[in-house]
């Protein structure tokens, strides 16, 4: 039984990270504030942030992914419906929900989470439980993060606008010191040190979401510091709920669309292209938040539908692994049955609940004998 918690606890240690760093932030928010004794404004400003990035520099196997990258279709389905279908449709919703009682900087967060790229990790690691298309996974996971830490931040601007104490230039010039230089110095330096990263298989995920937890503490004691600030607890309960479905919808549209004939995907296209056209980034999210929106009094609430989306997607995803292939391998056997019949010249026609078959260049006049 000891066994089993402990387990459970190794699986889970990052949300219930979060909830412990949300709560010790509030016991005593004046140490992870500015000017407090972890000094935010450097070590969570400029040190975690760029050790984030570089993380994912270091840890992102681009090199890998020459096979996947002829597959143009895919990739620019996913990257366009995460990157521009998903925000124009939460955008609309949000104006829908602002004539509710629902939180207005929540209702914003909603809209911080359409504009997230895809995640480096969760949306590959679900395909691959699914035995999806694994490659075409890691490539738009990968690509999406680079592409995100350019479009992302243009799509908080055009639909959130800045901070009012931040310029538009600093926070490009923020952007590139704090995420491209050391994504792009972790890529460099990936090259060199790749057989030993091989060999030792560093725990990245796991150091990154530890630094993560940091930003996420710092983030929460500017809030509590504030007491000004109330989160509406229905208005908290209703985004929840928001999430969830706006989830469901997603799975259930980019499966039913990835299916038409004209596309062409197979069915373990379609899994990777559920996954990873519909989950968002926490570990790119939360930084960029923090560089984008430095100086809002409501940063930390705006960013709790994100913090809410991303465990969601990974629960959601962790219950659809099972149905998901058993939709799958039975797609891929139709498939292949519906392709060998084809390649036999054979047509299958039923009726009356029985299968005929016959040759499809059969003559008509060859009667009985010609049936086979």
């Amino acid at each position: 039984m000891g066994l089993s918690v402990l387990e459970r606890f190794k699986n889970n240690w990052f949300l219930i990270g979060i909830i412990v760093v949300i709560t010790l932030a509030n016991v005593e928010p004046s140490i992870g504030n500015k000017g407090g004794p972890l000094m935010p404004e450097i070590t969570v400003k400029y040190l975690a942030v760029s050790f984030i990035f570089f993380n994912s520099g270091l840890s992102l196997k681009t090199e890998d992914l020459k096979s996947a990258f002829l597959h143009v279709k895919l990739h620019l389905f996913v990257q366009c419906f995460t990157l521009m279908f998903v925000p124009c449709i939460v955008w609309m919703l949000v104006q829908i929900l602002l004539e509710t009682p629902i939180d207005e900087w929540l209702l914003k967060g909603l809209l911080v989470v359409g504009c997230m790229p895809p995640p480096v990790s969760s949306a590959v690691i679900l395909t691959k439980a699914v035995g999806g298309n694994e490659a075409a996974a890691i490539f738009n996971s990968a690509f999406g993060s680079f592409l995100g830490i350019i479009v992302t931040p243009l799509l908080l601007l055009m639909f959130l606008g800045s901070s009012s104490t931040v310029p538009f230039s600093s926070i490009f010039t923020q952007l590139s010191m704090t995420v491209v230089m050391p994504l792009i110095f972790g890529q460099v330096l990936r090259i060199y040190i790749k057989g030993w990263l091989e060999r030792t298989q560093p725990p990245f995920g796991q150091v990154g979401k530890a630094v993560l937890l940091l930003i996420i503490y710092s983030t929460f004691c500017e809030t509590f510091s504030n007491t000004a600030l109330q989160i509406d607890h229905h208005s908290l309960l209703a985004i929840a709920v928001i999430v969830l479905l706006l989830q469901v919808l997603l799975l259930l549209l980019t499966w039913s669309v990835s299916q038409w004939k004209s596309l062409g995907y197979s069915p373990a296209d379609t899994v990777a292209i559920m996954f990873c056209s519909t989950h968002k980034s926490l570990t790119l999210g939360i930084p960029m938040l923090k560089i984008v929106f430095a100086g809002y009094e409501h940063l930390s609430i705006i960013s709790i539908p994100l913090l809410i989306y991303h465990p969601t997607q990974i629960l959601l995803g962790g219950l659809l692994i099972d149905r998901v292939k058993q939709w799958m391998l039975a797609a891929q056997k139709l498939r292949q049955s519906k392709s060998t019949s084809d390649s036999n010249g054979i047509e299958e026609t039923p009726i009356d609940g029985i299968t005929s078959r016959k040759l499809i260049g059969e003559k008509q006049g060859k009667g009985e004998n010609g049936v086979v």
